[in-house]
């Protein structure tokens, strides 16, 4: 397929075909996980009015469903926390130089985004990248920093390529200007200016191969462990087609934990328990926040998308549709630390975290793009697109309705049911049966609760011993972080791309 034919690959939203039809289509697809979300809740409280006796039903069945589910995402999340505990206490480096050959020939190419961040987040990361167990001969850094911040961003770099500079094989500084056409100010647009920068001036002046270098994505408050680099190189040398793969750790959001609130603990805890359970499930992943991957495969797809929200899932639809559906995620079972959302104060903080779970959830973005790929692409078999169509919009599906049906509309055949169904027996035993099932439910807060005290950072000094009890009482706040923070959030990025109010960046304030 030539490259006029892939098109498809830079689209971004529906206005960008020029073709009525396919534009049309577009569209549709840009309608449809909303649309999929408002009727299913619609129809939810038309028939708690019109059939409550079914809608009564269904809610018990939907609890159970529900409640299994947790069973066997709970059963997940232990055995990929447990595979995650037992690399991090291995010296990769060690077993890297016994068990793999030609490891030596490959550069780690490290790109960092920069936006208005201070010193005591970038120092931090920087730190831990000069602290890892592996060569720094083999590392390049691109410190990427945006026009429009200024000079702040500017003194900002020259002051870590001073300290930091010299370490590696090579430290790079781009500049993204912040007036380019067709642009979405944000990291996508950064990264993929930083890359082609480091590809025109390093890589290519020095003949570096691309199949020889793997790329590392990692947002600026990414502090690496001390493995990291050493651990990647193993899982991409063990992977049977290393370059047709993206490599994903897993986000612990827990640099700043102990200065969060509750509810904000509560919410990176949870996202942090996500995406450990999604190691176990690959077939279901893409890649997501700081990941890693093959420099080759980024050059082919033209590096990351620049007019779009979810650049970091973004990548790996543009690689899979590139090669034909030969692209997956492997999971690294392998941690690195990030920030929780925290602002100085406490009604600031639940305005960030809200917006940030809404950019999270605008990644249902990704549902037109990734449906218009499969119909242009015919080389992709149909169980491969079934598999990820199924998958990926049942999954922004449950983000948006799920914990509205279980916790807010399992009630209303009670209030619009009428006069006649109150009086039956189903009626009568309906919260019961709701609450007895949300009750078993919560056993799995249990868990995680036991991994919470498990990944938790040193207790700062500040902090009495009373600070740990709360770091097991504020598990309940979960029943309502999953409506608030997930439910509300996910549903009104749906409804935006629904009715073609499309996102920009919103780029989550920093602070320590």
């Amino acid at each position: 397929m030539n490259d006029s034919d892939r098109y498809y690959l830079k689209l971004s939203k529906a206005n960008d075909l020029k073709d009525k039809k396919e534009r049309l289509i577009y569209r549709i697809f840009e309608i449809f996980p909303g649309f999929l979300s408002w009727t299913t809740l619609i129809l939810v409280v038309f028939l708690s009015w019109s059939s409550p006796v079914f809608i009564a039903f269904f809610i018990i069945a939907f609890d159970v469903y529900w409640l299994l589910k947790t069973i066997f995402l709970s059963f997940h999340l232990k055995v990929g926390f447990k595979e995650t505990r037992k690399n991090i206490k291995i010296n990769w480096m060690e077993r890297l130089r016994k068990e793999k050959k030609g490891w030596e020939d490959f550069y780690n190419l490290i790109v960092l985004p920069v936006y208005d961040e201070g010193m005591d987040i970038v120092e931090p990361t920087m730190q831990s990248i000069l602290d890892i167990n592996y060569p720094k001969d083999k590392m390049i850094i691109v410190f990427a920093i945006e026009e429009r911040v200024g000079e702040r961003a500017e003194k900002l770099a020259e002051e870590i390529k001073k300290k930091f500079g010299d370490k590696f094989f090579r430290f790079l500084i781009t500049k993204h200007p912040g007036n380019i056409e067709g642009e979405i100010a944000g990291k996508g647009s950064n990264i993929a200016f930083a890359g082609k920068k480091v590809k025109e001036e390093i890589i290519d002046k020095e003949n570096l191969p691309y199949d020889k270098i793997v790329v590392s994505a990692l947002d600026i408050d990414t502090v690496l462990w001390k493995e990291y680099f050493s651990r990647l190189m193993y899982v991409y040398l063990s992977t049977k087609n290393p370059q047709r793969a993206s490599y994903q750790p897993v986000p612990f959001y827990i640099n700043n934990i102990w200065q969060a609130p509750a509810i904000a603990r509560v919410i990176s805890f949870s996202a942090t328990f996500w995406h450990t359970l999604q190691q176990e499930r690959p077939e279901r992943m893409t890649t997501f926040s700081s990941h890693s991957m093959p420099f080759q495969a980024l050059v082919d797809v033209d590096f990351w998308q620049v007019n779009m929200v979810s650049e970091d899932s973004r990548i790996f639809w543009q690689c899979f549709l590139r090669y034909d559906g030969d692209y997956s995620v492997v999971p690294m079972y392998y941690p690195v630390s990030m920030d929780a959302n925290v602002a100085p104060k406490f009604w600031h903080t639940m305005i960030n975290q809200y917006k940030q779970q809404r950019r999270w959830g605008y990644g249902v973005e990704n549902v037109p793009y990734f449906l218009f790929g499969f119909l242009k692409n015919k080389k992709i078999s149909f169980k491969k697109k079934w598999h990820y169509s199924w998958t990926i919009i049942e999954g922004f599906h449950s983000w948006a309705t799920n914990a509205l049906i279980i916790f807010l509309l399992g009630w209303l055949p009670l209030y619009l049911g009428g006069e006649a169904f109150n009086q039956l027996l189903l009626a009568y035993n309906l919260p019961e049966i709701t609450k007895s099932i949300m009750m078993l439910a919560m056993l799995g807060i249990i868990t995680s609760v036991i991994l919470t005290m498990m990944i938790l950072p040193p207790k700062p000094p500040e902090y009495g011993r009373f600070k740990y009890l709360i770091m097991i009482l504020q598990w309940p706040l979960l029943f309502v972080t999953i409506i608030v923070f997930g439910s509300f959030p996910g549903l009104e990025a749906q409804t935006r791309l629904m009715l073609g109010k499309y996102m920009g960046f919103w780029v989550t304030p920093k602070g320590r």
